[in-house]
């Protein structure tokens, strides 16, 4: 495919560059405080790292279910506003409300009714944004254009890590208020800025429709065809993507506890100790997407997980508020290498525009299958070994992530697979 060749197609996918990056920003930044926050309010009724683990990883079960079915209404979806922008018109504002009740839900049976119901409408719009970019971008610039989307996704980061050292200690029910301001905020910048109707991806999915015969591509079809090619570099990628999910959730979902039981912190202090490893991320995320450009992306994804998993692995031989910072900040710059690419590996490898929501949801559902069960697992873990341990737990996971991904490489290398 040819890039973009003039200067008005440069402004468009500038714009629209930004506008999904809002939209992610503005999910992201309740979820990233649902990760900080929420697991402090399950342990004031549960003693089990463990169950708190599982519970915290409840709504990346959810997605296993929700966001292929989602995704694959989405592709199929026709309208005038396009086939992504309304289920986000719906869904971002109905979580934004759900998200604010969180804090008020006193009782465990209410709390954990409460995070469900905002799990499952959160995750019915959570592929959808992300699926808006290889719509409107060629392949040859999503690597850089995702890197911009991730480095608004790292913001929440900062976002959540501010509002936990000003706000979560003195006010914890007001402190869940801004993230969703900010979701309703970025749904209505979106809704009156994007029309995906013209889209790249969605005009020649109207023109496969014609030549097709028929609109409804069978999700069962694309899932079986991924699972039965003999290039298996695509379930390869899909399993790389599980086990990465799995170290990193662990670490962001059971930080804050590690940081009271370990460090000895405040809930707010743990919850902010994220601040400066958000900043590495963002430092890292576009030069990410440069080398892949010069070295290869799986070079880099491999890279990347590498760097993430030693360097927590260090931080875990003497744990200290120091050492911890500096081993997230190395392995967040490191995480860059893996986010910013993996997606977009998989975009490319898409073999159709009319299955690019779907594809985009095979990395968010096995990003979510690996976030459902890495924090239990790294809790039971945690449950053996203690708290002390918890980063060389999370190490061990990413380095069964590396081991899948060097496989994937052998099959680039084996059927010269451009990615």
């Amino acid at each position: 495919m040819s890039t973009l060749a003039t200067p008005a197609d440069r402004r468009t996918a500038r714009r629209i560059t930004f506008y999904v990056a809002l939209a992610v920003f503005a999910q992201e930044a309740t979820w990233d405080f649902y990760d900080a926050q929420v697991p402090p309010l399950l342990r004031e009724h549960i003693a089990s790292a463990a169950v708190v683990g599982l519970l915290m990883g409840m709504d990346n079960l959810l997605g296993i279910f929700v966001q292929p079915w989602i995704a694959n209404r989405s592709d199929n979806t026709r309208t005038r506003w396009g086939r992504r922008i309304p289920y986000l018109a719906v869904g971002m504002p109905l979580a934004a409300v759900l998200f604010t009740l969180i804090p008020l839900a006193t009782a465990l049976p209410a709390l954990i009714a409460v995070i469900f119901v905002y799990a499952l409408a959160g995750n019915t719009f959570k592929p959808i944004a992300q699926a808006l970019l290889p719509d409107f971008i060629e392949p040859q610039r999503r690597g850089r254009a995702n890197a911009f989307v991730k480095i608004a996704s790292g913001l929440t980061v900062l976002v959540s890590a501010l509002i936990s050292a000003f706000l979560v200690d003195d006010h914890p029910k007001l402190s869940f208020t801004v993230p969703a301001v900010l979701m309703l905020v970025g749904t209505a910048v979106l809704v009156w800025r994007v029309r995906d109707r013209d889209s790249r991806g969605y005009q020649a999915a109207l023109t496969e429709d014609e030549g097709a015969g028929e609109q409804t591509t069978r999700l069962r079809d694309v899932l079986t065809e991924v699972v039965r090619d003999r290039d298996r570099s695509r379930l390869l990628l899909v399993c790389t993507v599980l086990l990465f999910a799995c170290a990193w959730f662990s670490s962001r979902a059971l930080f804050t506890p590690y940081g009271m039981e370990t460090l000895g912190l405040t809930r707010g202090e743990a919850g902010s100790l994220t601040f400066p490893s958000g900043i590495a991320f963002l430092l890292a995320a576009y030069p990410a997407a440069l080398l892949a450009e010069r070295i290869g992306r799986i070079r880099t994804i491999t890279i990347g997980m590498s760097v993430f998993g030693v360097s927590l692995a260090l931080g875990g031989l003497a744990p200290s508020p120091t050492t911890t910072v500096i081993a997230f900040c190395v392995g967040a710059a490191g995480a860059a290498g893996f986010v910013i690419n993996a997606a977009v590996v998989l975009w490319n490898l898409a073999p159709s525009s009319r299955v690019i929501g779907v594809y985009t949801t095979l990395y968010t559902v096995s990003w979510a299958i690996g976030g459902f069960l890495g924090p239990g697992l790294v809790g039971a873990m945690v449950d053996v070994t203690g708290w002390r341990f918890m980063l060389l737990d999370i190490a061990l996971l990413c380095a069964l992530a590396v081991a899948v991904v060097l496989r994937v490489a052998v099959v680039h290398r084996r059927h010269a697979t451009s990615f």
